[in-house]
This record gives C-alpha cells, structure tokens and sequence, in this order.
C-alpha cells in the first residue's frame, strides 16, 4: 500500500499517518522528522536545512528529492509506505513521479487533509516538544505540567521554532503559494484523490480514510 498525506500544516497528517502506519504495518516516512533529526545531530544536511525550517521556507528540492529517493528505495519500503510532508512542489512531484516508474511502484492513493486557518494556527502553536525524548504534545488535549508523560523529564517541554505563530503563519503562505498547486497537478493527472475533513477527533477522522479506502480495496 502506497499513501501520500497531503496538506496544510497543522490539518492532522502527521497523527494519522501514524495510525495508518501501525495499522497497514508500513513505514510513516516523515520529511519532518528526518530533517528536525538530523538538525540535531548537526549533520551537514542538518546545518544547510536548520535556518531555512526555522524562517519557515521551504527546504530547496534537491535536498528533499534525495531523501526522498533514498528511503523509498530502502528495504522498509519494499511492502509499502505512507509518505507525509513531501511532495510540497509541483518540481517535487514530478521528481517523485519519476522515483515511482524507477521503482515499479503503482496505485499510489493521495489522501488530502481540509483545515481552515485559524483551526490550523490554534492546533500547532499549542504544539510542544521533550528536548530529551523528542516525544510531540499538543496543550488543546495533553495534560503536561513541565514533565514529559512519554519519559518523565522534567522541564524539558519546550515550543520549537516552526510551531510558533509567526512561523507557521509564513508556511501557510508558503503552502497556499508553492504547495496548493500540487492539488491541480496531481488532479489533472489523473491520480487516485481522496479528501479527508480535518475537523473532527482523531478516532473519527480514522474511520473515515479507513471507509474510503476500503471502497478503492486499498491493501
């Protein structure tokens, strides 16, 4: 089973990629995570990506491509993946395009996550992150207190710099600008498109990619 997850920011891709991975038992292959862990490793992908993810830009193509290609090609993906946070171009589709006829993968299904902005804004600047374990909370639902309930720290709950409002009011922009015509280019081309309400709990939104999913026999 092949999934691409897309989307603004904020609308939920992340926690239901998640979810998807445990229950199809496929990797959740996060642009996100790679690129914040090796930020922290001080890799040199890390150090030329560091300053772009904290403006809030986008990390230049041939840095993503190259991850991407990499990791589809590795031995976790052989029965599947659920990729999230790429392609955020209409370069960076094409690229994956040309990644999937060099990899024989077919029937890749897009599921499109809907979330207005102020729902998006209110979502990830109550995003909080352990500095120790690296573990995700979200202050809307998680009770926290300054101890991480993942490892039990304590005072290493902090905001990262891309969840501040600032921040992920440009990668809004930046989405609406660069990301949203992936939309038409992948619509346009005929691909398998299915979109997902974003509003809603978490449980809820499951079921539904769940059913529609089930309608296309998605394996």
């Amino acid at each position: 089973m092949y999934l691409i997850l897309f989307g603004p920011p904020g609308a939920g891709k992340g926690t239901q990629a998640k979810i998807l991975s445990q229950k199809f038992n496929v990797p959740h292959i996060s642009t996100g995570d790679m690129l914040r862990e090796a930020v922290s490793k001080q890799t040199e992908l890390g150090i030329k990506a560091k300053a772009i993810m904290e403006s809030g830009q986008l990390v230049p193509d041939e840095i993503m491509i190259g991850i991407v290609r990499e990791t589809l090609a590795s031995e976790k993906c052989t029965n599947g993946f659920i990729l999230d946070g790429f392609p955020r171009t209409v370069e960076q589709a094409k690229a994956l395009d040309q990644i999937f006829i060099e990899l024989g993968i077919n029937d890749v299904v897009i599921l499109d996550f809907n979330l207005d902005e102020d729902e998006i804004i209110k979502r990830v600047t109550n995003r909080r992150s352990c500095s120790k374990c690296g573990a995700l909370f979200n202050l809307l639902t998680d009770k926290i207190n300054n101890i991480c309930p993942n490892c039990g720290a304590v005072g290493t709950i902090y905001q990262r710099e891309d969840d501040k409002e600032s921040v992920i009011r440009k990668r809004i922009e930046v989405y609406k600008n660069s990301t949203l015509p992936v939309k038409n280019y992948y619509k346009g081309n005929n691909a398998c498109f299915i979109s997902i309400d974003g509003y809603g709990e978490i449980e809820q939104i499951t079921q539904t990619i769940l059913e529609k999913l089930a309608k296309i026999k998605v394996h």
